[in-house]
């Protein structure tokens, strides 16, 4: 590329990176934007797991407002969960959610479909009728409870070459819960969750999967125990890979607030457990990086830790935060970060990315401000946090998605 142009980060993902900047910069807006070497341009980040709400929810989100907010953070593809209104658990109700993505997606947005019917986790759903036509098969946000279901769920998917990305939570075990169960609980008179509804399913669920060969994802992992089990598995040869989020990597317990914009599920748990989360990253443990990307209303974030929705946003704020706090603190390279944002997520879930990149100013320094999300969502615990880097432009399959202006 000429020198004038944008500096780029090598590794894998840009061998076509590279060719479909060098056509956009022959149209105009964005050569005159980018026509120096002060940005870097990264291919396009992949998140695994957002959640759009639409259809169903679509005053919390819409898939337009948040492939935007994808757009803005970065992002070129995501795997949007399926707990909607209808769930997608059969091909009709599935194609209703893929209509509204082709009308009004920004990006790239790639539907997962449901483990069991309605998310109710009593039958399996129509996986045969959804398997070309989704990315992979989730409960996402509901735990499946009975170990058989999972065992038929993860013959019939690896049958269909699919993964089975599983949220881990024993309902049996959550006794009311809605924080860690932790210091900051039992100091201010909280129920907590304890990290063995976690960690206990995911025990399960990888002896199943070493029995099945079926390819398994967990999602948002947040305890130290959690991690421990899946670097074993992987050892002796499981099929499997997990995610966590950026808020697990930089807060822990000690940082809430009696405010909903802290409250998602799993919850912040203890120091201990992030240190651990962190050495995961590091040591390529833990495979990718997930948002989480969990909007709700103003009204469901707004009655403290007790009363609000579980769940945070997440996109927009995701490579900042994880730049500033790893990259820039010199804790980890901007390639590896680059493999966990972009490189193992599509590698995994085997997503196309072609002429998809994003460029980014690395030294302009941002204040997280919630009003100017592109998502619906406003809730973050990252609310005043002054970070580095500004989304300068975001290009999908050749078309721009997002340029900042």
């Amino acid at each position: 590329m000429p020198a004038v142009c944008a500096q780029i980060v090598k590794n894998e993902a840009f061998k076509q990176v590279e060719s479909a900047f060098s056509k956009a910069l022959g149209k105009g807006d964005l050569f005159s934007a980018f026509n120096n070497d002060k940005y870097f341009i990264f291919p396009g980040f992949c998140d695994v797991h957002v959640h759009f709400r639409e259809p169903g929810f679509f005053y919390k989100e819409t898939i337009k407002t948040g492939s935007l907010a994808a757009a803005h953070g970065g992002f070129t593809s995501v795997c949007a969960m399926p707990n909607l209104n209808p769930v997608p658990d059969c091909r009709e109700n599935l194609m209703l959610e893929r209509s509204i993505i082709d009308i009004d997606a920004a990006i790239h947005v790639f539907p997962y479909g449901a483990v069991t019917t309605g998310e109710l986790g009593e039958e399996l759903s129509d996986m045969e009728a959804m398997a070309g036509k989704v990315i992979a098969f989730s409960d996402d946000g509901k735990g499946i409870q009975d170990p058989g279901l999972m065992r038929e769920a993860m013959q019939r998917a690896k049958a269909l070459n699919k993964i089975i990305a599983a949220h881990c939570e024993d309902n049996s075990l959550l006794e009311g819960g809605y924080i860690h169960k932790g210091s900051y609980a039992a100091a201010h008179g909280h129920k907590g969750i304890c990290s063995e509804s976690e960690w206990r399913p995911i025990e399960r669920d990888l002896k199943l999967a070493d029995e099945t060969g079926c390819a398994y994802h967990v999602c948002h992992i947040s305890c130290k125990e959690s991690l421990d089990l899946i670097r074993d598995a992987k050892k002796s040869g499981v099929n499997v890979t997990c995610e966590t989020a950026p808020h697990y990597l930089i807060l822990d317990e000690n940082d809430l607030q009696e405010d909903g914009r802290f409250k998602m599920n799993p919850p912040l748990r203890s120091p201990e457990d992030k240190a651990a989360l962190t050495e995961g990253i590091l040591d390529g443990s833990i495979d990718m990086i997930a948002t989480d990307h969990a909007p709700h209303s103003a009204e469901e974030k707004s009655k403290g830790l007790v009363g609000s929705a579980f769940g945070i946003v997440g996109l927009e704020t995701a490579f900042p935060l994880m730049y500033t706090k790893f990259v820039r603190s010199g804790m980890m390279s901007i390639e590896k970060l680059l493999e966990l944002m972009c490189l193992n997520p599509v590698k995994r879930f085997r997503i196309p990315a072609e002429r998809s990149f994003t460029v980014w100013d690395l030294d302009s320094e941002i204040t997280v401000n919630p009003d100017e999300f592109l998502s619906k969502g406003r809730a973050t615990p990252f609310a005043g946090m002054k970070l580095f880097g500004r989304c300068k432009a975001t290009v999908c399959n050749g078309k721009t998605a997002y340029i900042d202006d």
